[in-house]
This record gives structure tokens, C-alpha cells and sequence, in this order.
């Protein structure tokens, strides 16, 4: 039977891309989609050169410094935005334009205004979309959520989370784009609370209320080059560590940190959630795993159960090794895009979409006007 081809275009590189690169090339080999995806195009501002050799290592057929080109083409059918914050608002809405489907990475926009621009352009195209909430395509996540739909933890009452990294511990790491607000947006609060707000909400359902956030930059100025530590140093506009406390709709509360200077920690994204019947824990640096306590249990058998989420009859089939040999980072990538061209070819709705990045910048948005105004904020 011939499968519908879908020709892909990657704008922008460096570490999502080589993470959506494995993604396209693999995800018709260890998924079940009905198309064949075609590699068509990477673009990224560089020289040719160094494109064809990027292009060649990962599976590109061709090469395009110009993003404008590359989104009025008629051999491309889907772009990955995988860009530097600031450029995700003006790609989206011109591939929306030229009928190209988009995926585009988190967060979706440096503020709340770009996002609902990136939305309408989307809606009014009646193009599919994915915002990269990649983490949603970890089975033992998608667990968590099905537990929780199921009724098995009850009301909640609380939810705790924490996503720590550190690798800009060291003062004298020197300045990248991430640092600097008019690129980035913002520090961890964009680049990992987003992960979490956006897990919150798939896994609980819960609707944020209203947030206080406190913002803090620790090391304000950085190197401009990490080999001359005494030579100029550039301002950093960002914050190093995001903390939010947050009441939802119905009464549970919540507790969230996301720092980038947490020694020791280099992806410590956890979700702990508690409710009457029960509570759910889960690690991504474990991420195989999801620990689930049932108050239904007597004293004698009560306490956190080790679950094993690599079963075939788990979320996503556990993946695609045996039960018991795990997946990794690089394949909730391509648990995402087979997904995402399952929705595409088939014609049926998408989550995380852009709706979902729109409701995850309007609750950033919140917590840094608070931070600012050191007052509670609605969402």
C-alpha cells in the first residue's frame, strides 16, 4: 500500500536538531505510521559548508541558509522550528502562511503576545501544529496521567516540582544566547519551568489559578569568551533560578524551582504529585520508572511501588525493546514526531499543540509579571 510522503524541513540545529534529526530518520523504522517521511531540507544561518557537513552526518538531502526559502517551498509539507527563541513568532506564522504543517520547539515564544500571534496564524491557516513538550511521550509520564484520570490518587492536594540542572554553575562559562533576554526570552523559567508547567497540566489536568514567582540572576555578568575568563565580560538579562508557588482552581496547591545552577544535578526533572487515595513520583534522570503509593493498601502493604513502565500494555507500548531494557531521551522525540505525522496523515487533533503553548506563556507570563510586582498574579 503506498503511504502519503511527508517531505520535512529542519530550521536551525545545534542540539534539538540533532535530537529531531534522529527523530524523522527513525521514527518510520521503530513506529507504525502510515507515511513515509522524506528528510527534505536543513536550514540554518552557517555556510553552506557547514551545513552539508550536518546535513550529510544526520540525513538532509539538501541545504538553505535562508529560512524564507526554505517555508515557501512547494517539496516541503512540515517545518521543525528548532531556532534561538526570538525567531520562533516570525518562522511560524510565515510556513502557516505557505500551508506548511509546524512543529516548533518550547517555549513557543519570548512573551504571551508572539504566542497567540503564532496561534491565530495556525488556526487561520488550518495547518496542524505541535509545540515541543517532548517529555509528554515519556510512557512512565503518560502513566502518571492515565493514573491520575483513572481516579487512582483521588482529589489532589498538592503538587511539587523541581527541574534542576548545572551546567552554568561555573561563573566563568561564558555568554550564550540563552543569556541574553532578548534572544532567550528568559532563563530556566522558559527553558525548563515550561516542561513543567506543561507536565502539570498534562498529568493532572488541573487549571493554574493564580501564582507569586521570584526570579533571581546570581551571576549577573559572564565571560564573552570562556577561553579569556579575564578578558570582557557580557550582562546577563536572564534569571538563573525560577520559584513559583501556585494555587489551582479547586484548591490544590503548588511548589516549582527550575535552576541551571544546581551542582550535581544535570537533568533533574521531577513531578511529585499528592492526592486523597494516593501519590505519584516521577524522575525523568529515572525515567523508565514510576513510583506510585496507594492508600488503599493496608499498613502492612502500604509504600511507594517501583513501576516498571516498559510494558507493551503501558502508554506509547513502553517503546520498543523488550520489557525491561528501557528508552532514552532520543526517543520521546521520535515517540512525538511519529504521533504528530500519525495526526497529520490521518487528519485528527494534536496534543501538545499550540493552544497548549499559548496556556503555558500565559502562565509564564503570570509568574514573571509577579516576580516583578512581588505580588500574587492571576493567570
Amino acid at each position: 500500500m503506498n503511504k502519503k510522503e511527508i517531505r520535512v524541513a529542519l530550521i536551525g540545529r545545534k542540539f534539538m536538531g540533532i535530537a529531531h534529526s534522529n527523530a524523522f530518520r527513525n521514527a518510520t523504522m521503530w513506529t507504525d505510521i502510515p507515511a513515509k517521511i522524506t528528510m527534505k531540507c536543513l536550514c540554518a544561518e552557517d555556510s553552506i559548508e557547514n551545513l552539508r557537513v550536518f546535513a550529510d552526518k544526520y540525513g538532509w538531502e539538501s541545504c538553505e541558509p535562508n529560512w524564507r526559502k526554505v517555508v515557501t517551498r512547494d517539496d516541503i509539507d512540515l517545518i521543525i522550528i528548532a531556532t534561538p527563541n526570538y525567531l520562533h513568532k516570525e518562522i511560524a506564522i510565515e510556513a502557516a502562511k505557505n500551508g506548511k504543517h509546524i512543529l516548533c520547539e518550547k517555549p513557543m515564544a519570548n512573551n504571551l503576545s508572539e504566542a497567540r500571534e503564532m496561534l491565530e496564524a495556525v488556526e487561520k491557516a488550518g495547518v496542524k501544529h505541535c509545540c515541543g513538550f517532548s517529555y509528554r511521550f515519556t510512557p512512565s509520564l503518560a502513566l502518571a496521567r492515565q493514573l491520575v484520570q483513572e481516579g487512582r490518587i483521588g482529589r489532589i492536594y498538592h503538587v511539587f516540582v523541581r527541574y534542576a540542572q548545572d551546567w552554568i554553575a561555573d561563573p566563568n562559562f561564558g555568554m550564550v544566547w540563552r543569556f541574553d533576554k532578548k534572544i532567550a526570552g528568559s532563563g530556566p523559567l522558559g527553558d525548563l519551568s515550561a516542561h513543567s508547567i506543561d507536565a502539570t497540566r498534562f498529568v493532572t489536568g488541573l487549571t493554574f489559578k493564580e501564582v507569586i514567582g521570584n526570579l533571581q540572576s546570581l551571576i549577573k555578568e559572564r565571560p564573552l569568551d570562556s577561553n579569556n575568563i579575564s578578558g570582557p565580560k557580557g550582562k546577563v538579562t536572564v534569571d538563573d533560578v525560577a520559584q513559583f508557588l501556585v494555587n489551582f482552581e479547586g484548591g490544590a496547591t503548588g511548589c516549582y524551582e527550575s535552576t541551571r545552577l544546581a551542582t550535581g544535578r544535570k537533568n533533574y526533572n521531577t513531578i511529585e504529585v499528592n492526592g486523597e487515595k494516593g501519590s505519584i513520583v516521577w524522575n525523568f534522570e529515572d525515567q523508565n520508572y514510576l513510583l506510585f503509593y496507594d492508600n488503599d493498601l493496608s499498613p502492612k502493604e502500604a509504600g511507594f511501588r517501583k513501576i516498571n513502565v516498559t510494558h507493551d500494555v503501558h502508554p506509547y507500548k513502553g517503546g520498543w525493546w523488550p520489557q525491561g531494557h528501557g528508552i532514552g531521551y532520543a526517543d520521546l522525540f521520535t515517540i512525538e514526531v511519529a504521533e504528530f505525522v500519525r495526526s497529520i496523515v490521518e487528519d485528527t487533533p494534536f496534543t501538545p499543540s499550540f493552544q497548549d503553548g499559548v496556556k503555558c506563556q500565559e502562565i509564564l507570563e503570570a509568574i514573571e509579571l509577579s516576580a516583578v510586582n512581588r505580588v500574587w498574579k492571576g493567570v
